[in-house]
C-alpha cells in the first residue's frame, strides 16, 4: 500500500482561495456542532462541585467536561480554515441550536400517556433547555465571533507565528465575552442558583477554561500541524470582511 502524500503548507490569503476542495472542513464543522449541542443539553444546567485542598468545595459548571474539544475544535476552523469558513460553522451551530430548542419544547409539550411515568423527570431535564439555550445562543454566537476575530487578526499580526499567543489570547477575549453574557441570562434568578453561586461558578469557569486552553496548547499543535499538513494551505485572512452576517466564503 502506497503511503499518502502529504504536502507543505503554503501561506494563501483566504480570498484567493476559491472553490479549492478541503479535505478535512466537512468533518470539523461536524465535530464542532455536535460538541455544542451537547454541551448544552448534558452539561450547561447543572452546577458539579469539587472539593480542592485549601479551598474546600469548590462549585463549576459541568459543561467545563465539553470545553477542551470544543475550543480547540474552534480554533483549529479560524487557524487552518480562515475566518470566512468559521463563520460559517458558527451561523451552522446556531441553527443547530435553534433547532434544538425549538424540538425540545415540542416534545416535553406533546401530552404523555397516561401509563408512562416519565414525563415529570423528562419535564425537569429538558424543561429548562428553553432559558439555557436562548443564553447559550447569545453566548456562542458573540463568544465565538470575538474568538475568531481575535484569532485571525492575531495570526496577521504575528506573521502566523506564536500559535501560542493566538489561540490563549482569544480564548481569554471570547471567554470573557460568552461568561459574561452566558451566565445572568441563563441562571439569574434561577431556583438553586443564588447569585454568589453563579458569580463564583461565572468566575470559575472563566480561569478552568482558560487554564484549559494553556495545558490543551500542545493537542492544538498537534492538530493544526495535522489539518495543514494535509489540506497544503495556511490560511491569512488579510482581505476578509469580518463582519458576521456575510454567508460568502
Amino acid at each position: 500500500m502506497g503511503q499518502e502524500t502529504i504536502i507543505r503548507p503554503v501561506a494563501v490569503e483566504a480570498d484567493q482561495l476559491g472553490a479549492r476542495p478541503l479535505r478535512y472542513f466537512d468533518f470539523v464543522m461536524a465535530a464542532f456542532v455536535t460538541i455544542l449541542l451537547l454541551s448544552n443539553v448534558i452539561g450547561a444546567g447543572k452546577r458539579a462541585v469539587v472539593d480542592l485542598p485549601l479551598l474546600g468545595p469548590w462549585p463549576f459548571g459541568a459543561g467545563i467536561l465539553f470545553f477542551p474539544v470544543s475550543y480547540v475544535l474552534g480554533d483549529v476552523l479560524t487557524e487552518v480554515y480562515g475566518y470566512a469558513r468559521a463563520r460559517r460553522c458558527i451561523w451552522a451551530g446556531f441553527g443547530a441550536m435553534l433547532f434544538m430548542v425549538f424540538m425540545s419544547w415540542v416534545v416535553v409539550a406533546l401530552p404523555p400517556d397516561k401509563g408512562w411515568p416519565g414525563q415529570a423527570a423528562y419535564e425537569s431535564v429538558f424543561g429548562q433547555v428553553p432559558r439555557i439555550v436562548f443564553a447559550s445562543i447569545c453566548a456562542f454566537w458573540a463568544g465565538e465571533f470575538a474568538n475568531s476575530f481575535v484569532l485571525a487578526k492575531m495570526k496577521i499580526w504575528t506573521k502566523g507565528k506564536y500559535l501560542w499567543t493566538r489561540t490563549i489570547g482569544s480564548t481569554v477575549v471570547g471567554q470573557g465575552v460568552d461568561s459574561l453574557i452566558f451566565y445572568p441570562l441563563a441562571f439569574y434568578g434561577a431556583p438553586g442558583w443564588p447569585v454568589e453561586a453563579m458569580l463564583m461558578v461565572m468566575l470559575s469557569q472563566f480561569v478552568l477554561k482558560v487554564s484549559w486552553e494553556v495545558l490543551l496548547t500542545p493537542f492544538t499543535y498537534l492538530a493544526v500541524g495535522f489539518l495543514k499538513r494535509r489540506e497544503g494551505i495556511d490560511i491569512f485572512d488579510e482581505g476578509t470582511n469580518f463582519t458576521p452576517f456575510r454567508a460568502k466564503i
